[in-house]
């Protein structure tokens, strides 16, 4: 699991820095973004995933890789969003937004690393695909707890389901072998 562990760090290290630059080209404007926004933003960017995955033709000369970027890194903002709450203007500076953000990778490493010690790294054999419908499958489950108004009977909260996504998306850009 060690190589996962660098395998992950790595990954994140190119996510994190597409974060800082765009902290420094437009500050930290989506913190005025409520959480099902972020959802729905999350939700197009696994749904183009899918339609990549599906089409032979395709009309955009771009790969999957920017779009699993993309649901790690709108999923650490929502993991933010939930802490501090939605804001009525930019208020995080470049030095703060990556705090918060390297917090929540943590937490989420930690979940990442518990998990793969109890299910042995069964993801290493599954399919990008499939790691895509799961993902599509935890922002219809987002969906349903935000309509719920956060409230669950059984079930583990948006918090979870936010870290599950962003560890699916770095197994699906670990098996995809870009970033390495």
């Amino acid at each position: 699991m060690s190589n996962t562990s660098q395998e992950f760090d790595k990954v994140i290290a190119v996510c994190r820095q597409l974060y800082i630059n765009k902290m420094k080209d437009y500050g930290s404007a989506w913190r005025i973004m409520r959480l099902p926004s972020l959802t729905d933003q999350i939700f197009i960017k696994a749904q183009r995933i899918r339609s990549l995955q599906e089409n032979d033709v395709r009309k955009v000369d771009e790969d999957e890789t920017g779009e699993f970027i993309g649901i790690i890194n709108y999923s650490i903002m929502a993991l933010i969003q939930i802490d501090k709450g939605i804001a009525e203007q930019p208020d995080l500076d470049v030095a703060e937004a990556t705090s918060l953000y390297d917090e929540k990778v943590l937490l989420t490493k930690n979940l990442m690393e518990a998990k793969n010690h109890d299910y042995g790294e069964a993801w290493r054999d599954m399919r990008i695909s499939s790691l895509t419908d799961l993902i599509l499958q935890k922002l219809l489950r987002v969906k349903q707890i935000e309509d719920n108004k956060g409230k669950t009977l059984v079930s583990e909260g948006i918090d979870a389901n936010y870290q599950d996504m962003i560890n699916y998306a770095v197994f699906a850009l670990i098996l995809e072998n870009k970033l390495q």
